[in-house]
């Protein structure tokens, strides 16, 4: 079950800031600690997003991407003071061309993660309210672009199955068949979205979408909650930064692993990294024990 998530409620400026702090974080982060923190994150808020998906997702698709990407760097990169062993090849296995395989995969694995749950919390109208004054034409096309994916896939399963039911199923049949049927699913597909785009066009005409001087309408309202979250995510992004300006999430693999001693002052960065982190976490459970005791006084 997937639990209603409190924080897509927020501002859309409030949602988008956030995913920009988290993703600029995790790209420019190598460090160990930085990176675990931001995956952990990642991963609960998907699983709280999206529910058994989010977990399908990982071990599916993540996890053995991760596993590739952790043998692929030491089997091109040979870099590293500390060898382990020696390949076929003659090329020295390093400690540290393992490390860094590992954080890669760790820092792409949670950059992709971040991004389902931003599609899943920055919807077509948050998207175009954000950027439709600033860059019109270019947030349409966007909006419009991921819009039209989910609908094509939801299409393309209705079209497959009426197909199998008058007994042109693309899974049956000969090599020939299932290539004939599946031009004919196809051919359907590319008629429904030029008929859609038809329609859509002529829907934005009447509307009157390009006219100087069109209005247009929002049901966001930057209140009392959105400027708290607001002071903290300022909070949370200037102290982080201050904190790689000290170097403070600094590490280099390469020629060897060395990175800045663990201290109070490190640790602070780091804890406040991680809340910044699990923020809508935090926002989801506080609502939900909020519904609860409200529900336990009746």
């Amino acid at each position: 079950m997937i639990n209603r998530d409190t924080f897509s409620s927020y501002h859309p400026i409030i949602n988008f800031l956030y995913f920009a702090l988290v993703l600029l974080f995790t790209m420019c982060f190598m460090h160990p600690v930085a990176l675990v923190l931001s995956l952990f994150s990642a991963l609960i808020y998907s699983i709280m997003l999206r529910g058994r998906k989010a977990v399908r997702f990982s071990l599916v698709y993540m996890l053995p991407m991760a596993i590739f990407i952790i043998i692929l760097n030491p089997a091109f990169t040979h870099e590293g003071v500390t060898i382990l062993t020696y390949l076929p090849s003659g090329n020295p296995l390093t400690l540290e061309s393992i490390a860094y395989g590992a954080a890669a995969a760790t820092m792409l694995t949670a950059m992709l993660v971040w991004f389902t749950c931003f599609n899943e919390v920055i919807t077509t109208d948050k998207f175009v309210y954000l950027f439709g004054r600033i860059i019109p034409a270019l947030s349409l096309v966007l909006s419009m672009a991921l819009r039209f994916v989910p609908r094509f896939t939801a299409q393309i399963k209705i079209v497959s199955e009426a197909q199998k039911c008058i007994g042109r199923d693309v899974s049956t049949g000969s090599v020939l068949q299932r290539l004939r049927r599946a031009v004919t699913v196809m051919s359907i597909m590319i008629t429904w979205s030029l008929e859609n785009a038809i329609e859509t066009a002529d829907s934005m005409k009447c509307r009157g979408y390009g006219l100087p001087g069109r209005s247009a309408f929002s049901i966001y309202r930057f209140d009392d909650r959105d400027k708290a979250a607001l002071l903290w995510l300022f909070f949370c992004g200037g102290y982080i930064m201050s904190g790689w300006i000290c170097k403070a999430f600094y590490f280099n693999y390469y020629p060897m692993m060395r990175g800045t001693q663990t201290g109070a002052m490190s640790l602070s960065f780091e804890l406040v990294y991680l809340a910044l982190c699990l923020t809508p976490v935090i926002v989801n459970l506080r609502e939900d024990y909020a519904w609860k005791r409200l529900a336990s006084m009746d």
